[in-house]
């Protein structure tokens, strides 16, 4: 018989597509034509699709949820959409990503490491993302601001800009910069040194 951890929190939601600009959080990152970028914990693939804009054919987005549904639908407008520069798997970044050693320029989580930290899962997911991150690569972080909103996940469990940064400085990320995302939303922007 087999004992499964009880799980605090789904790590599937509501899209942020309403919410969140895609184009413009991605500017605030850095991403640039060329770049290999890691969508983790990507969701609908909003902003994989973007990314995929922005690295153009010289670049590869690699988009890995948890959720088997959504990463089919994110496959499908792929496929109609004829990208050939964008990936999309079902992976969890708390496990083992199907990427080598520092092969990306940009890690993307995007409303998930609150849930991460819930679950106890945070630990196993930095330490594989420091390990797909290439020296001086960025990591971006997009969670909800630690403060009431009509939306989002508890309050409770929300971090601030500096929780994150401590959680990710033991993976040797240094934080560039924390900006806007939206009304509800930070993007802290780290660096690995």
């Amino acid at each position: 018989m087999s004992e499964a951890k009880e799980l605090k929190h789904e790590h599937k939601g509501r899209s942020s597509r309403e919410m969140l600009d895609a184009r413009k959080i991605l500017k605030d990152i850095g991403l640039k034509s060329g770049d290999q970028f890691l969508d983790a914990g990507c969701g609908d693939g909003y902003f994989s699709i973007a990314a995929a804009e922005v690295v153009g054919l010289g670049g590869r987005v690699y988009a890995f949820d948890v959720d088997g549904d959504g990463i089919g639908r994110l496959q499908k407008e792929i496929a109609e959409k004829k990208m050939a520069n964008i990936e999309a798997w079902v992976a969890d970044v708390s496990r083992s990503l199907p990427l080598a050693d520092e092969s990306v320029d940009v890690v993307f989580i995007s409303n998930v490491l609150h849930g991460l930290v819930v679950n106890d899962e945070w630990e196993r997911a930095l330490k594989e993302v420091a390990r797909v991150t290439r020296h001086h690569g960025m990591l971006a972080i997009v969670e909800f601001k630690k403060i009431e909103t009509p939306m989002g996940p508890p309050l409770s469990i929300r971090l601030s800009p500096e929780d994150v940064e401590a959680l990710a400085k033991g993976y040797c990320f240094s934080k560039v910069a924390v900006n806007e995302a939206g009304p509800y939303h930070y993007s802290l922007i780290l660096e690995k040194r």
